[in-house]
């Protein structure tokens, strides 16, 4: 049995624009309505969530956090823009997901970013993350059947 490696000495980590550029895929790739209703939510990505962020969670640790729904979503009158108001934004933040990734074999990177964009893509549509872990639960025990 061949045992296939990859050559990891000229690699490198994935970088902010290269998270940004799966997450702008996975954005292009949602069937409608969803495509539709999301086409003004922007998606950012940084290295870690702001410590405040963090702290309003009670979160110690800034891996604990891959993303976050920041803005009004569709169910409280994000419909409608107000003056003023900033853009509904997800963010991304790239070490928590690359150590999710590195933990975690079972998902390809790409996966892990589509996973995280569309979790929190549901904040905008007005799920909360208990409605979205019943769904993803409904969804796994389907996958099984």
């Amino acid at each position: 049995m061949e045992l296939k490696t990859t050559d990891w000495s000229g690699l490198h980590a994935p970088t902010l624009d290269d998270i940004e550029a799966m997450a702008s895929k996975a954005l292009a790739e949602l069937p409608e309505p969803f495509k539709s209703l999301a086409a003004d939510v922007t998606c950012s990505v940084a290295e870690f969530a702001e410590d405040d962020i963090l702290e309003g969670f009670g979160m110690e640790s800034p891996f604990e956090l891959m993303g976050l729904f920041s803005g009004i979503g569709l169910t409280e009158d994000g419909a409608v823009p107000q003056t003023g108001q900033l853009p509904n934004t997800v963010y991304l933040y790239r070490r928590a997901i690359l150590d999710y990734w590195a933990e975690h074999d079972d998902n390809t990177l790409g996966e892990i970013v589509t996973h995280v964009l569309i979790h929190e893509l549901g904040h905008h549509f007005g799920f909360s993350d208990e409605d979205m872990e019943a769904l993803e639960a409904a969804a796994d025990a389907e996958e099984r059947l």
